[in-house]
Formats: C-alpha cells, sequence, structure tokens
C-alpha cells in the first residue's frame, strides 16, 4: 500500500547515511517501528552538541494599519560553517510553528535539537496576540478565567491592552461532541479588540514574511517549514506565498483548513469575532484518546482517577503559564464565512472600495487552501508524520481523507505519510526509553529528507 502521492515509493529502514548514499537511494520509510525510534533517539542524543547562539526578538510591524507587536525565537551554530548545506547547494534553514495553546517556547526542545545536533538554523515564530510581552519569563500570570468572570486576551500591540469592557463572555455548547462546553470571549463591534481579531491573519502572514526575509534570504537558504498542531495550517498557507520555501517537514501537523475540517468532520462555524478560551477541557480531549490508545477501553473503569488527572494537570502553573486561548480556529477548521466576515469588517475599517473588499475577502478565503491557477507557484514537497496515539492522526483518515486530498490537487504535489509507532500528539513529551519521545527520531527523518533530495 502506497502512502505517497506521485512516484511510488518505498520503506527504508530509518538510519545514518553519507549524502551519497542518500542522494542514490533515499525514500520515506512506510512506517517507523518502535524499535527504530528508541535506536535513533539514542544515537542522536549521543551526538557531540554543536555550540550554537539563542535570542528572542521582539519586533512591530505594520499591518492593516495597525501596529502589531511579534515575538520569534532564533537558534544559529555559533560559527555560520557548522549549518549544513542541502542538495540544492543552499544553506538549511527550520521555520517553526507551535501549537494551539502555546507560544515559541512549546517549540524551544525541537529548535533546540535541530540546531544542537544538527547545525540548522532555526525560526521559531509565535501567533500573533500569543506572547506575553509584560513579563521577560512571558509567564502569562493567573488562570484564563478570574474569580471576577473576565478571561485572558491577546497582546497584539503591549501600548494598547485588551479591556474587560470590550468583550462580552459567552458559553457555547454547539460543539459539545469535540470540545464540551466552550468559552468564548466575543468582541464588541468597533472596540480594538474586535478590529484586532479582525485583522490578525493578515499580521501573521506579515510577520512569517519579515522573519523568514530578514534570516533565510532568497539565494542563502532553503526553509523548510514545520507546523504543529495547530500551526500545520498556517505553515502550508505559507509555502506558497515565499519563494525559497522548500517544503514541509511534518509530525502531528493538521493540513490545509479544508483537509482538517474533512479529517475531523468539524468546521468552525463561530463568529470571527469569538476568541477560545481554553479550560480543563482541552486537557480532557487529548487524555483521554492517549489513554484509549494506550490501554483500551479498560482504561474507561478508572475514569475518576482520569478525571483527577486532567484537573491536576490543568492547575499546575507549567501548564497555565502559556497562552491558552485561541483565535486561529477559522483557517484551521474552514471557517471561511468567518474569515470572509473579518476581512470586510477590516475592509470597512480601512475604508476599502467595493473592488478592493473582493479581493480582501478572497484573500482571507484562500488561507484554508492551497493556491491554484496561472503564475502560481506549485505546492512543494511535503512529510507527514504521525503518532501511534494520536486523537486525529489515524491512519484510517490519512489513507481515506487526507492522502487522497492532497492527490486532488491540480498538480498532484509530492506528499508521503509516515507513521510512527511510539508516541503521542505532542510527540516530543518524554515516555519510557525516549527522553525526548519522538523528537529525535522525527529530526532524523527530517535530516534524512532533505540531504536525500526529497525536496529537491
Amino acid at each position: 500500500m502506497s502512502r505517497h502521492i506521485g512516484p511510488m515509493v518505498f520503506g527504508l529502514a530509518l538510519g545514518v547515511f553519507t549524502v551519497h548514499d542518500l542522494l542514490a537511494q533515499w525514500n520515506p520509510p512506510s512506517e517507523v517501528s518502535r524499535e527504530s525510534i528508541l535506536e535513533s533517539s539514542k544515537t542522536i542524543l549521543a551526538r557531540p552538541d554543536i555550540p550554537f547562539k539563542v535570542r528572542e526578538e521582539i519586533f512591530r510591524i505594520r499591518v492593516v494599519e495597525m501596529d502589531w507587536d511579534m515575538g520569534a525565537m532564533v537558534y544559529e551554530p555559533e560559527d555560520p560553517a557548522q549549518i549544513p548545506i542541502g542538495p540544492d547547494g543552499n544553506k538549511i534553514g527550520a521555520f517553526l510553528l507551535h501549537g494551539g495553546s502555546g507560544d515559541h517556547r512549546s517549540k524551544d526542545d525541537v529548535a533546540r535539537l535541530l540546531a544542537g545536533k544538527f547545525g540548522f538554523k532555526v525560526v521559531s515564530m509565535t501567533y500573533p496576540g500569543r506572547l506575553y510581552l509584560l513579563d521577560p519569563s512571558r509567564d502569562w500570570p493567573g488562570d484564563t478565567i478570574n474569580p471576577d468572570g473576565t478571561v485572558r486576551t491577546p497582546i497584539w500591540n503591549k501600548d494598547k491592552l485588551i479591556t474587560h469592557d470590550q468583550y462580552e463572555v459567552v458559553e457555547d455548547k454547539s460543539m459539545m461532541d469535540r470540545y464540551g462546553t466552550t468559552i468564548l470571549a466575543c468582541a464588541k463591534e468597533g472596540t480594538e479588540f474586535y478590529h484586532r481579531m479582525a485583522g490578525w491573519p493578515m499580521a501573521f502572514e506579515e510577520a512569517g514574511r519579515d522573519l523568514m526575509g530578514r534570516h533565510f534570504p532568497q539565494g542563502e537558504y532553503s526553509i523548510y517549514m514545520h507546523g504543529h498542531s495547530t500551526g500545520g495550517p498556517f505553515a502550508f498557507m505559507l509555502t506558497q506565498r515565499i519563494a525559497n520555501i522548500a517544503g514541509i517537514i511534518g509530525m502531528e501537523s493538521s493540513p490545509f483548513g479544508y483537509i482538517y475540517a474533512r479529517q475531523i468532520n468539524q468546521s468552525w462555524h463561530l463568529p470571527f469575532n469569538c476568541l477560545k478560551i481554553r479550560t480543563w477541557r482541552d486537557i480532557a480531549r487529548y487524555e483521554g484518546p492517549e489513554v484509549l490508545g494506550a490501554e483500551g477501553p479498560e482504561a474507561l473503569k478508572r475514569l475518576p482517577m482520569i478525571m483527577e488527572r486532567v484537573f491536576e494537570r490543568w492547575a499546575r502553573k507549567s501548564n497555565t503559564v502559556n497562552p491558552l486561548f485561541k483565535a486561529e480556529y477559522p483557517i484551521h477548521l474552514n471557517g471561511v464565512e468567518a474569515l470572509a466576515a473579518s476581512a470586510q469588517a477590516t475592509a470597512r475599517r480601512l475604508k476599502m472600495t467595493p473592488q478592493e473588499t473582493d479581493d480582501l475577502v478572497r484573500h482571507y478565503k484562500n488561507y484554508t487552501r492551497e493556491l491554484s491557477g496561472e503564475g502560481v507557484r506549485p505546492f512543494p514537497p511535503a512529510i507527514l508524520g504521525t503518532a501511534q496515539t494520536s486523537r486525529d492522526h489515524s491512519p484510517q483518515i490519512y489513507q481515506e481523507v487526507v492522502l487522497p486530498m492532497f492527490a486532488a490537487m491540480d498538480p498532484p504535489p509530492k506528499v508521503s505519510w509516515v507513521p510512527f509507532g511510539a508516541g503521542v500528539h505532542g510527540y516530543s513529551s518524554p515516555e519510557p526509553d525516549l527522553p525526548m519521545g519522538l523528537a529525535p527520531a522525527v529530526a532524523q527523518l527530517w535530516y534524512d529528507a532533505i540531504m536525500g533530495g526529497y525536496y529537491r
């Protein structure tokens, strides 16, 4: 059974090869066994460390006539000569996007692995509004919902904080099967909050362009995009908009929004101005499938214990210091009506003409899918990795939904699916004998794919 769109590929055991060998024979493995993961993890973690430097960048961009404060971390070898050169003659740059609850700190362990063991230059970007700019630790204070009923809100501009009079807290039960009761902060029309909720997609795109343009200049670097979970659709979206993005290095990465909505049979139908506030329910919706996958239905007999563990995890300071709010669902879950409404709101504020408004609506709606047509850069090659115990990335879904939808693109892209025989959605989470979870084996796969010419 092929898991590759385009030319047929066959499995190859994961290992370390010379560049010559890789160029001659490398194809994605049909799967990566737990034994191979263990071996690769030991090998990679035992490698000598490459000295590298890390710095945070806080920068301001002006988009849709608003100022946005953005954040990212940059990791690069102290000796630039240690950055590997790919088969195309360019340096290797990795651009990372975190998942739906975090900020750039969520991918710190993966970024350090790529820089410290493989020599990649890495940029890890935070979504607009997610970084706590009022403290150098970046730790968010308190909880997502305060005792007085107010909630945590994004910091899109540190000089224009969102105040509690700009929103109403709403409980939504329309997606109970997946999320339980959804807590929303719905921005009042005409407020700063409302305008930011309408404009952030453009800020996201422009921040990505800015970072990659400065750190990975065309002609010097080839960029390999990784978006974990919610970051996936944004990584996919950027691939056709920046010329030197070579492709996707995926692991537990949601695909384009319109594919992911089919993958989980759920689209986003709520208003664009409603921000989801995360609660213990967002831990429970992953804890359940992971326990089921590890132990089977018998785990339900321990449901009180499992729920106590969920509440304990939520109460830990290590969890609540993360942002734990989410504006990105319209792109993640193909909420094209919400995206159209946000574009129209931005157009009204900017007093755009009807034609300019239509163009902006089209631009927003295209964030959920691949671009097509004359003069459009084709979607580049991608590798999609999945963990053994994953809520939304099951083998059946990939075989029946995800891969066929990529194959239906015009032209069909080169996309391979690689299932790993261990791990959970948070793929760098430690487990017995795997101190960094799947991450070392995943990084080895990415390195082999790049050096083996998969993305050429």
